[in-house]
């Protein structure tokens, strides 16, 4: 054999050097793709598949909001920049998990998809520049035995046939009071994140903003993100109605917004609600969290789908009694875009602090750790100190060492409502959380102004909480690392407000025309729609179905400038009853259109 030639030599070594290199990158690359993949997926790898939630690097720009005032316009925005953002950050990645056959369910809250593969598809997934993370999406169970503290004779469901007194909690915080001023919570929707509830509980049923006093409208009031059979519950998945397979999310909704003439339950019963299922029998994961988050921020039918979202009919407070431990698989900061995404559009979550006290930096779980979250720690009612059971503070989990909880609220022995309408004492921050949400809605509707102002409305609360000074736990003082700002009083949260008059509290004119909300909204039998317009002119008001056509219009002839009100009994042009769902409402007057959107719930 004759030796190598000078020239095939050097380019023999080129190609030696080239797949070498080679080698090495691919070696990089196979490294930074398992450095993407969360510790929990890769002890699963032996699995023939493996349930995930794949992040995108894309994140959507919600800065703008935070100069934007609170309302539609605003929740609009949020919804439709995180909804453009995914849909473009994940067409790619969709479109090859679809060749593959994969498993998948997107999210636009968080730029994510859901994914069930084997780890060589997951491997191949980390390998995409546009592939943030591959987080897990365990199995959680968050609703056991509240505590130890757990009242076990007052927990045993009874029935009541007596009127009761306002339960000892309610009191504490002073609600009672602000009823007095002729404040419950009126136009103001809770959104309930837990087992599910039992709708038509006497406490409740009223309350729902499904029910018209005829007939239910679950569309846009009503989700289940379960769906998958789970442990044999009354619910099973993806159930297209309200239902609970445990008493968590019945009795947290009871303690926010219930009463049924007897049972004085509820913080705030002017209050209506609306719920979301993330839990199944009490076991949640990551996706089905975020699957809640997601369709708060903009609701849509049962059985539909997010591009149906609307976020002018989202909740303007949510509860959530329920935790993501990272020592079962979460990662801290999963859920985090999705309380962010909330609060960014006015929506205010408020979550509970956890149950691993008395330590400190116990408070160690998402949501509760989050900036974002209004954090809610438990007292007893009936001494007034922070229950054993309650997680402390700093949050260490994530180095930030914040002080954590915000405040702190009744969760010990407390009475509230539970399925096949009786009712039952129970104890934890689960139980303490929806205090602290009815509390807002009580602020909300004796101060409008305050709406979706959640940054104002927390100082508020914050600066007029009963105070407890402490220097356990790293604290200095007040605010501590036990009591937060210390126990929430809602009479003195409204009474630092001064009350504005009827006349200031009318919205602008913008653009010549202003066309408020229908009241009662959602409606039935009737509806009220006030209008003001900024120069006389002939006037009238056109009502559109969700799908754009014209069922109704109402010539209003030549108006005077200033306040005037319409009633629109529920009839569409030649006499037909409008049927129940979603429609547009359009003032028009000298060119110029102002635009509201009702539910009409039927006649």
């Amino acid at each position: 054999m004759s030796p190598l030639r000078p020239l095939a030599v050097s380019v023999w070594l080129l190609v030696l050097a080239s797949a070498s290199h080679s080698a090495a990158a691919d070696s990089i690359a196979r490294r930074d793709a398992a450095a993407k993949i969360a510790p929990w997926v890769l002890d699963r790898a032996s699995q023939t598949s493996i349930e995930c939630l794949v992040v995108l690097a894309d994140r959507a720009d919600l800065t703008p909001a935070t100069t934007m005032p609170p309302g539609s316009a605003r929740r609009r925005f949020v919804r439709d920049a995180l909804y453009s953002t995914a849909r473009a950050s994940q067409a790619s990645l969709v479109a090859w998990l679809e060749e593959h056959g994969v498993e998948h369910r997107s999210f636009y809250i968080v730029d994510a998809l859901w994914v069930k593969a084997p780890i060589a598809i997951l491997d191949a997934i980390a390998q995409r520049p546009d592939v943030a993370r591959i987080e897990g999406n365990p199995t959680i169970q968050v609703v056991a035995p509240e505590s130890p503290e757990l009242d076990r004779a007052a927990a045993a469901p009874t029935r009541v046939s007596a009127p009761e007194t306002v339960e000892p909690g309610i009191a504490s915080i002073r609600a009672p009071n602000v009823w007095a001023m002729g404040f419950t919570g009126q136009n103001v929707v809770i959104g309930g994140a837990d087992t599910g509830v039992q709708w038509d509980h006497p406490a409740l049923k009223a309350k729902y903003r499904g029910w018209n006093g005829v007939s239910a409208v679950h569309d846009y009031n009503w989700h289940d993100s379960v769906h998958t059979p789970g442990g044999g519950g009354a619910c099973g998945p993806d159930s297209p109605v309200p239902c609970d397979d445990t008493d968590h999310g019945t009795h947290t909704l009871g303690t926010a917004v219930g009463e049924d003439g007897v049972n004085q339950i509820g913080v705030a019963p002017g209050a209506r609600f609306i719920a979301c299922r993330n839990m199944d029998q009490g076991n949640g994961t990551p996706a089905s969290y975020l699957e809640c988050m997601e369709w708060f921020l903009a609701p849509y039918p049962v059985g539909g789908t997010t591009a149906e979202g609307d976020p002018d009919l989202a909740p303007d407070i949510t509860t959530n009694s329920w935790g993501c431990p990272l020592s079962e698989g979460c990662v801290a900061s999963t859920l985090q875009q999705g309380v962010e995404a909330q609060r960014a559009a006015g929506i205010m979550f408020v979550g509970a602090a956890g149950n691993s006290g008395s330590g400190c930096s116990t408070v160690s779980d998402p949501p509760a750790i989050y900036d974002a979250t209004y954090t809610v720690g438990a007292y007893n009612a009936a001494t007034n100190l922070l229950a054993s059971f309650s997680s402390r503070g700093p949050v260490t989990v994530d180095g930030s060492n914040r002080l954590k909880p915000d405040i702190t609220a009744p969760g010990v022995s407390v009475r509230s409502a539970i399925p096949g309408g009786l009712y039952a004492s129970f104890s934890g921050t689960s139980m303490a959380t929806p205090h602290v949400a009815g509390a807002v809605a009580l602020l909300w509707s004796a101060r409008p102004a305050l709406t979706n102002q959640i940054s104002q409305t927390e100082d508020l609360l914050n600066q007029n909480a009963v105070h407890h000074m402490s220097t356990l736990c790293s604290s200095s003082g007040n605010p501590s690392n036990l009591y937060g700002w210390g126990q929430v009083d809602i009479n003195a949260a409204v009474n630092a407000v001064p009350p504005v008059s009827v006349a200031s509290r009318t919205p602008p004119v913008v653009s010549g025309v202003w066309l408020g909300p229908a009241a009662p909204n959602p409606s039935h039998h009737a509806a009220l729609l006030r209008f003001r317009l900024e120069q006389a002119g002939a006037a009238r008001v056109t009502l559109y179905a969700s799908d754009g056509r014209r069922m109704r219009t109402i010539p209003l002839g030549e108006q005077s400038a200033g306040d005037h009100a319409l009633r629109w009994d529920g009839m569409c042009d030649g006499g037909a009853i409008a049927a129940p769902g979603l429609y547009l409402v359009q003032l028009e007057s000298r060119g110029l259109t102002a635009n509201q959107k009702i539910i009409w719930l039927g006649r």
